[in-house]
């Protein structure tokens, strides 16, 4: 059974699963799929094209599956997808997808805190911790268990490697590599997330083999040379081949 608010407006021909709970003032329109489990606070806007999964909660001020601020937007029918067990933050903002790729997706265990911002298309991983004002322009990817600080904006098409950490207020165009910090002013490598892999179980011998694999990968001048390099030196683990995939097809290139 759900709860819902009687200062909330919920579309006759919205889909709610069980066991939700919609504070007031809630806006929930037409042509959306709202799972099981989920709290809205009050105030929260899900917007036309949501589909949004079990056990999230959003707090007052979320809006989701916003209209795409980009003026080549002309009304496609597009959608949201939100997994589960995700936590939107005050007046978190999501866009819903553009003819482009149709969809913004958002996957599961993830926190957005305050003022967070994905523009349309974008494509968040699993086990994100977003910043408060950080803000990803549009079909930004950012792979599993990457932490974005606070105030970080990064420019649209760059992807954002796992288990990454980003310093707050860092801005960037190229592509951030997996395994690593980045921070400052212009963005650069700053050196193994060692904090980060050690949370998150990576043995010594495989940190250590990521540390080598970012030694060469930096050292040479010619991005084909260090791959080579990588390749020839270090064993083919599933971490050294998602750095050297990750460095290989990087649109924008990668943040030295």
């Amino acid at each position: 059974m759900n709860t819902i608010s009687p200062l909330a407006y919920v579309h006759t021909e919205a889909q709610i699963g069980d066991n939700n709970t919609i504070g007031p003032f809630c806006y929930i329109d037409r042509n959306t799929v709202i799972g099981d489990n989920n709290v809205l606070q009050n105030s929260v806007t899900i917007n036309y094209g949501a589909r949004i999964g079990n056990n999230n909660e959003f707090f007052a001020g979320a809006s989701i599956s916003a209209k795409p601020q980009d003026l080549k937007f002309h009304g496609e029918d597009t959608i949201c997808e939100i997994g589960d067990f995700n936590s939107f933050r005050e007046n978190v903002n999501i866009s819903r997808g553009t003819a482009s790729k149709g969809s913004t997706k958002i996957g599961n265990h993830c926190l957005l805190m305050e003022d967070a911002h994905v523009a349309h298309d974008c494509v968040l991983g699993n086990n994100l911790i977003i910043g408060n004002s950080t803000k990803f322009a549009g079909e930004v990817i950012v792979d599993d268990n990457a932490i974005i600080s606070a105030t970080v904006l990064v420019h649209q098409f760059c992807r954002v490697g796992g288990y990454v950490m980003i310093q707050g207020g860092t801005r960037f165009s190229m592509d951030a590599p997996p395994f690593v910090i980045i921070g400052k002013e212009p963005a650069r490598y700053c050196g193994l997330n060692l904090v980060g892999l050690r949370r998150r179980g990576f043995s010594p011998e495989t940190i250590n083999q990521i540390h080598e694999a970012y030694r060469l990968l930096y050292s040479k001048g010619v991005l084909t040379e260090a791959i080579a390099a990588i390749r020839e030196q270090l064993p083919a683990t599933k971490e050294i081949d998602y750095i050297v995939s990750f460095a290989e097809n990087s649109r924008r290139g990668i943040i030295r």
